[in-house]
Order: structure tokens, then C-alpha cells, then sequence
């Protein structure tokens, strides 16, 4: 039994209780142990326990438990399943089975929608990376799926404007009007500290989440490697290519590496940097510039994709990706009086985001789609 979770019936059971309205399919819980997909599915699944606990189930997989932002949700109403066959092919080919003789919200966490006459699709598209960057087998299962969950589904939520823009590049087929914008949030964990000690790591700029070949990292260490800054990096263990590469570049005592972290320990790390380098040309949302706003530290990002309708107005957006104006953004946060400009607007910006208000907009969402079909 999962800690904290309430189980009913086994796989493919029948749902006795009409005042199930909320079908929650928690799949990406079991695909992953942390990721943005996780952390916005937790926030979601936290809004509907305020507002609809009595209407919400959660079909859930093994090794969801597992999953960091899993471990922070309790009392759920949970239906336990198996996979039919491979986790892969339950994830990526199947959809779920659910018994409901009325109407139902059936919202998946992973682009799967449910076959019922009764339901009521929900699907939630975050970006559409694997499009423009992916390649192979694997790219074609992520469209296939995803395409054929976005044309089902009876409204399709997009995390942002270039993200419904998008969608509608590689499908103009789909229906604008069944399309919405709901924006991501972003925790109150992230603040300024009242008392800032210097850090230990020295004047130092952080790189946060993936280093594939469109998030620029190498951009970064290109930039920095002859500046009196030193590199903080959050995200996946540094391969031996990678550790090779910032030993010639930075040498061994000029970058330092964390693979999970507390959203504490996150947070001082934003109240003492120079600065958040977030150089990716594509980002559905870009979470890590709203967390570093919110905690008084300047983000230096990429003028392309999310990005400038996230970030708000700053100085600080490149427009190429080139060390030259990297340099130039950097040399820019020197003035204290722009610095501090930047930090305040920052700060402003970034209270146009929260969980609460992502929460709310689906939960007003779910009832207008329970009122379109009489519910």
C-alpha cells in the first residue's frame, strides 16, 4: 500500500461512487522521479485536494511512490494498477480502461486519453521539444502519442502562448477553440534570504537542468572561461565528457556540481549567485527563471521561444549565442543601481505566476466542461 493513499478496488475496477467527477491518470509519476512534469502534476493534483477532494481519483502505476514530488502528496484516493504489459508500451501505446456509467473529467499526466463514451478528455501539452530537437524511434512513439491525444482530447491546455502557437504549427488541424492557456506557477520557496553570508563558492553564475546541445551550456563555460566567475550546476551527474571538458576549460576548482537538492538549499544558491544562466533556444516554460526572480537573483536567458512571455521586461535577453554578448549581459550586472533595477523587476514579474492561480484556472476549467455536458 502506498504511504498516505487510499486504496480502491484493483485494476480496471468498477467506480461505484457518481461523485467521482476527477480522473487523474498519475503515470508520469512512475516514468520519473523528478522533472517538470512532476512538479506541475503535484500542484495540480494539491489545487483539486482544496477545491474538488471529494470528486478526484488517481489511477497510479508502480514506483510512483519513488517519484520526489510524489512522496509530498497524502490522503489520495488511489486505483492501483499494473502495467498490461512492458511499462514502456502501457505508457506510450495504451490507453486506460476506466468503468464510469456518467460523465467524468479524464485528465492524464502523460498524454494518454480514456476510451469511455463518458469521458471528458483533458490534455495538458508542455512543449514540443521532441519535435524540433528529437530524433529516431523515440520521436516517433513522443508525436505519435501526443498527436493523438491532443486531436481526441475535447479541450487541450497549453503552458504557455508559444507553446499553443506551436501546436498549431505542427497540427493545423486541431480546433483553436478547443485549445486554452493555463500558465505554470512557481513556488513561494523561493525568496530573498533576510541575512546573505558570502558563499563559500566565491562570485559565481549557476546553470540549472539539462545540458543537451539546445540548452547552451557550453555557451556558458565558453563565456566564463576566462572571467573571474566560477560555475554552479544543478541538474543530472556530470558524465566523464562533461568533466573533461570543464577541467580544460574552467580547471577542477572553478565549477562545482548537484544532482538533487532541496528547494532550501536551491534557494540559497539563488540569493548568493551572479547571476541564472538560462541560454536555451527552447523552453516550454522555463520554471528555473521564476524560482531565481523570485529569490533577488538577475537571469540571463535567450530571447527565443517562452522565455521573453515568462520573463517579463529585462535588459538581459540575448539575442544571439554569442560569448561577446554573454560577456556584455554580465558586465551589464556590474552597475549596482541596474542590478538592483533588474532584481525589483524581477521580484514584480514573477508574482504574475503561482500554483494557486494554475490551480484555480483548472478547476474553473473542469466545471465549465461539467456544465457543457449538463453535470
Amino acid at each position: 500500500a502506498h504511504a498516505g493513499s487510499g486504496f480502491i478496488g484493483q485494476q480496471y475496477i468498477q467506480i461505484l461512487n457518481d461523485m467521482t467527477k476527477i480522473i487523474l491518470d498519475n503515470i508520469a509519476f512512475s516514468g520519473q522521479k523528478s522533472g517538470g512534469i512532476s512538479v506541475v502534476w503535484k500542484n495540480l493534483i494539491l489545487a483539486i485536494q482544496q477545491y474538488r477532494s471529494e470528486d478526484l481519483l488517481c489511477l497510479e502505476y508502480p514506483k510512483a511512490q519513488e517519484n520526489i514530488c510524489r512522496k509530498e502528496l497524502s490522503n489520495l484516493v488511489v486505483d492501483a494498477r499494473k502495467p498490461r504489459c512492458s511499462f514502456y508500451i502501457e505508457r506510450r501505446l495504451l490507453n486506460p480502461v476506466v468503468k464510469q456509467n456518467s460523465f467524468f473529467i479524464f485528465h492524464s499526466s502523460y498524454y494518454r486519453t480514456c476510451d469511455n463514451k463518458n469521458a471528458i478528455n483533458v490534455t495538458t501539452v508542455h512543449d514540443f521539444t521532441y519535435e524540433i530537437f528529437g530524433k529516431g524511434v523515440g520521436k516517433f512513439f513522443h508525436c505519435r502519442q501526443k498527436y493523438r491525444a491532443i486531436r481526441k482530447s475535447d479541450i487541450v491546455v497549453c503552458i504557455t502562448e508559444n507553446t499553443k502557437r506551436d501546436l498549431l504549427k505542427f497540427l493545423p488541424d486541431v480546433d483553436p477553440n478547443k485549445i486554452r492557456v493555463i500558465y505554470n506557477g512557481v513556488s513561494n520557496k523561493f525568496y530573498p534570504l533576510e541575512f546573505k553570508t558570502k558563499s563559500s563558492l566565491g562570485k559565481y553564475i549557476i546553470f540549472i537542468g539539462w545540458r543537451t546541445s539546445y540548452k547552451n551550456f557550453d555557451l556558458t563555460v565558453e563565456t566564463i572561461k576566462d572571467l573571474d566567475y566560477n560555475l554552479v550546476i544543478v541538474g543530472a551527474p556530470l558524465s566523464e565528457k562533461e568533466i573533461n571538458y570543464l577541467d580544460s576549460k574552467l580547471g577542477r576548482n572553478r565549477y562545482i556540481s548537484f544532482v538533487r537538492i532541496s528547494d532550501e538549499e536551491l534557494n540559497e544558491l539563488y540569493n548568493s549567485a551572479y547571476c541564472l544562466a538560462y541560454p536555451s533556444e527552447y523552453e516550454g516554460f522555463g520554471i528555473p527563471v521564476l524560482e531565481a526572480q523570485r529569490a533577488g537573483c538577475p537571469v540571463i536567458a535567450y530571447n527565443a521561444s517562452s522565455i521573453p512571455e515568462i520573463i517579463g521586461d529585462t535588459p538581459l535577453l540575448l539575442s544571439s549565442n554569442s560569448t561577446r554578448e554573454f560577456q556584455e549581459k554580465l558586465f551589464l550586472l556590474k552597475d549596482s543601481k541596474m542590478r538592483t533595477a533588474i532584481v525589483n523587476a524581477g521580484f514584480v514579474n514573477s508574482k504574475r505566476f503561482s500554483w494557486e492561480e494554475m490551480g484555480k484556472k483548472y478547476i474553473e476549467l473542469y466545471k465549465e466542461l461539467e456544465n457543457k455536458y449538463n453535470r
